[in-house]
C-alpha cells in the first residue's frame, strides 16, 4: 500500500477512473463493475477494480481540486504502475449552447493555479489530453449518439471569489467551462508517462444560473461513465 491508498500491488488495473467525488465512484462502480472489489477507503475515498465487458478497470475517487488529485495521481502512478488515467467529472458552462448533461471531451486545460509554474521554475506548460483516448472517447459519443464538444477547459483554485467577470478573459480565448482538477492531470500525466483524457458533464451554466442537483451528481451521469469506460484500454 502507498501512504493514502490501501491498496496492495496489484490490486489496481492499469487504467483507472477517477471522481472528485468518492460516492459518485462508489455508486457507479457497483453499477458498471463485474467482479466489483474495494482496494480503498482510506479517508473515504473509495476505490474499486472490477470488469467492464471483459476489461479490468479501476475507479477511484480523488477529492476536490488539484492538491488532492496531485496527491493521488502521484501514488497511483508511482506505488501502482497506473498507466491510463480518465477524468469523470462536472463542469460548469461558460457558453449559452451547453445545456445540462452535454458532455466536453477536454483537449486542453488552462488554470489559474501556482503548481504548473512552481514546478516549471516561473515559465507555462500547456497541459494536453492524450490524442488516442480523445479520439476514442469522441468515437465512442457519436455512437451512442450523446451531444459532444471537444474544447478547452479552465482549471481553478478557487470555486468562490470576489472577483467580477472573472471568466470573460477566457471566455474571449475559446474556454468553454470551469472545473477544479484537469490542468493537474495533464502535467502528472506527462511526467509520468501517462495518458490521460477528462471528459465532463456540464453540471451548471455560469451564463444562465441552471445547475444540477447534488443528488443528480453523484449518481446521475451514466453516459460520462459509459464513454469513459468504453474509451478504456
Amino acid at each position: 500500500m502507498s501512504l493514502h491508498i490501501g491498496a496492495a500491488v496489484g490490486e489496481i488495473a492499469e487504467t483507472v477512473l477517477i471522481s472528485g467525488d468518492p460516492l459518485r465512484i462508489k455508486h457507479m462502480a457497483s453499477l458498471f463493475l463485474d467482479e466489483c472489489v474495494c482496494f480503498n477507503e482510506i479517508r473515504g475515498m473509495y476505490g474499486y477494480t472490477g470488469f467492464y465487458k471483459g476489461k479490468r478497470v479501476s475507479m477511484m475517487g480523488t477529492g476536490i481540486g488539484i492538491p488532492t488529485t496531485i496527491l493521488y495521481l502521484n501514488e497511483l502512478a508511482t506505488d501502482y504502475n497506473v498507466k491510463n488515467v480518465i477524468r469523470v467529472g462536472t463542469i460548469g458552462a461558460m457558453v449559452p449552447e451547453l445545456e445540462l448533461g452535454d458532455l466536453i471531451l477536454a483537449k486542453s486545460a488552462s488554470t489559474d493555479s501556482n503548481i504548473n509554474r512552481i514546478e516549471f521554475n516561473g515559465l507555462d506548460y500547456a497541459p494536453t489530453a492524450d490524442f488516442e483516448l480523445l479520439s476514442r472517447a469522441l468515437s465512442a459519443a457519436k455512437q451512442y449518439n450523446l451531444n459532444t464538444t471537444v474544447a478547452q477547459v479552465f482549471s481553478t483554485d478557487s470555486f468562490y471569489s470576489s472577483q467580477p467577470n472573472r471568466w470573460q478573459k477566457w471566455i474571449e480565448h475559446g474556454i468553454v467551462g470551469v472545473e477544479m482538477e484537469t490542468a493537474a492531470l495533464y502535467t502528472l500525466a506527462a511526467k509520468h508517462n501517462m495518458k490521460a483524457l477528462a471528459i465532463l458533464t456540464v453540471s451548471d451554466n455560469i451564463l444562465s444560473g441552471s445547475n444540477s442537483s447534488t443528488n443528480n451528481r453523484e449518481t446521475a451521469l451514466k453516459d460520462m461513465f459509459k464513454i469513459a469506460l468504453e474509451t478504456a484500454e
